[in-house]
Formats: C-alpha cells, sequence, structure tokens
C-alpha cells in the first residue's frame, strides 16, 4: 500500500489509511503483479526494490499451502 506520506509498505491487515492494492497469496499472483509492473501501476509509484524482495521472500514462505488455506 502506499501511506498517505507517500512511503511504499505491505499491509497484511489491509486496515492502513492509504492506497492499497490487492495481491493473492498465490505466488504466481504475485511475481506476476511485481514483474509486469501492475503493482507499481495500482500504487501509481514505482515499487522499492527492498519490498519486491520481500514479496519474493513471502512467495516463498507461502508455497505449499492449501489453496485459499494459507
Amino acid at each position: 500500500m502506499r501511506t498517505p506520506d507517500g512511503r511504499i509498505e505491505i499491509d497484511e491487515t489491509g486496515r492502513l489509511a492509504g492506497r492499497g492494492a490487492y495481491v493473492c497469496r498465490d505466488g504466481s499472483c504475485r511475481e506476476t503483479a511485481v514483474g509486469r509492473g501492475a503493482l507499481s501501476r495500482a500504487l501509481d509509484r514505482p515499487l522499492p526494490p527492498e519490498l519486491a524482495a520481500s514479496l519474493a521472500a513471502m512467495t516463498v514462505m507461502n508455497e505449499g499451502g492449501v489453496r485459499g488455506k494459507e
């Protein structure tokens, strides 16, 4: 999400103030959102490299879950 002061951060609760963008927990969804620039477009800001790395790490942690039960 993009906070009112312009920072981009991960909001797993969906409750922080600012402009949000939903990305499903499936690893391929995250790869697509980051790789094709959809997340940057939705947030109207370039995605910081450290945030892209965090999303990639979360993808690895969530691999192997039962669909809808991650």
